[in-house]
């Protein structure tokens, strides 16, 4: 994965609250994730960004932590428990709920009941929770109806759908949708797009091995493509396949979020890696 946006080094997309333009009145409550963070800020504000051109009135509870995917893949039920309340309890109040992240969007929608099952009350409020909880690129097209405007990049791109975001949200045309939109920019088909890269969370650390094997047919289907970029939905893929092709000395492809493509921040943030080199 590339370096994070040097504008965004110093600063936590988790301290910026962002009115945007005020069309549909609803509120959009923002949820970070820990990877976008802690690792690439600028795909957070990158967000924000694409949130704002759709119209939305969005907010960064500064209080949010993390889903509790860690603990719940774990088995630790009731450490997933203690992060859930604190999420419920921020987001609750908002009409939306938007994570750039299928797997962290999951957690909320479908795992956040399983654990709260014996609880009554809890369990309503994960429900409602997880009904107003969105993936980012599903809600741009499918509850606000966003297409990206006057977005150039030149180059050609390869997808990878992330399992969480394809298999339980259903998102894969949506992507695609809004990246036709950007000028200059060409889809090369990926052999087995919706394959695990092998991350899986905490599997990659239990099961490294397998992870380790499991990643090595991906980036050799990313390689097949000659795509100048894999773009992707999920920052944990993306850091796990650009992982492998660094320490595979391959550097012919750039890892990229969708949404900095789509807010226009690809570009500065392609050149601002080479600079560096």
């Amino acid at each position: 994965m590339s370096e994070k946006n040097s504008n965004a080094d110093t600063e936590s997309v988790q301290s910026n609250t962002i009115e945007c333009l005020n069309i549909s009145e609803k509120r959009v409550g923002f949820f970070v994730t820990c990877l976008v963070n802690t690792m690439r800020p600028s795909v957070g504000f990158a967000s924000i960004t694409l949130l704002e051109q759709a119209g939305c009135n969005v907010e960064v509870p500064e209080l949010q932590s993390c889903c509790g995917q860690p603990a719940f893949n774990s088995g630790d039920d009731e450490g997933t428990r203690q992060v859930a309340y604190q999420t419920i309890e921020q987001f609750e109040n908002f009409d939306y709920v938007v994570l750039p992240s299928g797997s962290c969007a999951g957690m909320i929608k479908k795992n956040f009941v399983e654990v709260f099952k014996d609880d009554s009350e809890w369990l309503q409020r994960a429900q409602n929770l997880a009904d107003k909880t969105y993936e980012l690129l599903s809600f741009l097209v499918d509850v606000c109806n966003f297409e990206p405007e006057n977005v150039e990049f030149e180059g050609s791109y390869t997808y990878h759908d992330s399992c969480s975001g394809y298999r339980s949200l259903g998102v894969y045309e949506q992507p695609r949708k809004m990246l036709s939109k950007v000028k200059g920019l060409d889809h090369k088909p990926l052999n087995g797009h919706s394959e695990c890269c092998g991350f899986g969370g905490t599997f990659c650390v239990k099961y490294s091995d397998i992870s380790n094997e499991i990643v090595a047919e991906k980036t050799e289907n990313v390689l097949a493509t000659e795509a100048d970029y894999l773009l992707g939905g999920d920052m944990g893929c993306l850091m796990n396949i650009a992982g492998k092709l660094n320490r595979e000395g391959h550097t012919e492809i750039e890892a990229l979020h969708t949404a900095e493509v789509l807010a226009g921040l690809a570009t500065e943030i392609v050149g601002a890696k080479n600079a560096r080199k």
